[in-house]
């Protein structure tokens, strides 16, 4: 039997209470330190966190743009922080291409795009029902097979994501989203303005789900490509590959190469950020690599972060 998940009703909220009702709003709330208390009109920035995310490097990253290309094309969306910046510089063609194979980020970037107002109403809801028992009931929804609507499934992707423990995307072989709730005083769940400001950054672009492997076929000359994949781990012990159900191993990022080898000889710009490791240098060794220094929590760093050396792959 399939449930029918309802957000008023399942929930224990009176049916008589309108969701703008349920609103509270905080006096002081807990933000990254990236992520903007308002969001002016061409101030997008990404409505997720994401491991590993760009925000930090774009300063670094701004002499790598090419200057002029024909199709901007990111093949692992990830939090989107590289296309909200170009969004905000005025730097994107007509034609704009934003792929992932992770479904519910797809969706929520499809939702956020064209059902903005319903999806703030729902994390409102979310947002004043927060708590330990919450989490975890919202959390196993993706357990019992209920039938959540593309605006609910995404309103939960964004709950989960600003609640669980450092921001992590994680499922297990199933599919299912096994992170723990992290230690926050007061998540920041919902915040309107960041959600409308990427709305409108979103309009007009192609948002689909797609793997890497057939980016090849879609490209074409003057097109720029910006491929951020799960990075190949520092070592066997620092390796996060549950991004989606399939993992993404050292033949996967052999595989990338020959794609963007691939991407090259069309004629199209391709920039791709990896870990600085020896594969990464042998698999992109006839191609231009750059070093960028990012804050990234270290394991064996008593403080949990330092500043470590990525690297920047480019054939232009």
């Amino acid at each position: 039997m399939r449930c029918k998940f309802d957000y008023l009703t399942s929930l224990g909220v009176a049916p008589n209470i309108s969701k703008k009702e349920m609103i509270t709003h905080s006096l002081q709330l807990h933000l990254p330190v990236d992520f903007p208390r308002k969001a002016a009109l061409r101030d997008a920035r990404p409505f997720l966190k994401w491991v590993g995310g760009k925000q930090q490097l774009l300063t670094q990253f701004e002499g790598y743009f090419p200057t002029t290309f024909r199709r901007y094309c990111e093949a692992f969306v990830g939090g989107g922080a590289i296309f909200f910046h170009l969004w905000n510089t005025s730097r994107l063609p007509k034609q704009t291409f934003l792929f992932d194979n992770n479904y519910e980020l797809v969706n929520a970037y499809l939702v956020v795009r064209d059902k903005v107002d319903e999806l703030i109403e729902i994390l409102a809801i979310h947002k004043e029902r927060h708590d330990k028992k919450y989490y975890y009931k919202i959390r196993r929804l993706d357990r019992q097979e209920c039938e959540l609507s593309n605006v609910e499934r995404a309103a939960r992707t964004i709950y989960l994501n600003r609640t669980c423990y450092n921001g992590l995307y994680r499922v297990n072989s199933k599919g299912q989203f096994n992170v723990p709730i992290g230690s926050y005083v007061n998540p920041q769940v919902l915040y309107e303005d960041v959600l409308r400001v990427a709305s409108k950054a979103l309009q007009g672009v192609n948002i689909e789900i797609r793997d890497f492997r057939s980016i090849v076929d879609f490209a074409k000359a003057k097109d720029f490509f910006y491929l951020d994949p799960p990075y190949d781990p520092l070592s066997k012990t620092a390796s996060f590959t549950g991004y989606t159900s399939d993992s993404f191993g050292e033949e996967d990022q052999r595989e990338l190469a020959r794609v963007v080898a691939l991407l090259a000889e069309k004629g199209a710009f391709f920039m791709l950020s990896n870990s600085n490791t020896p594969l990464v240098f042998e698999l992109y060794r006839e191609f231009r690599v750059e070093t960028v220094l990012a804050k990234r929590a270290v394991n064996s760093d008593a403080n949990g972060r330092r500043s470590i050396p990525e690297v920047v792959v480019l054939n232009y």
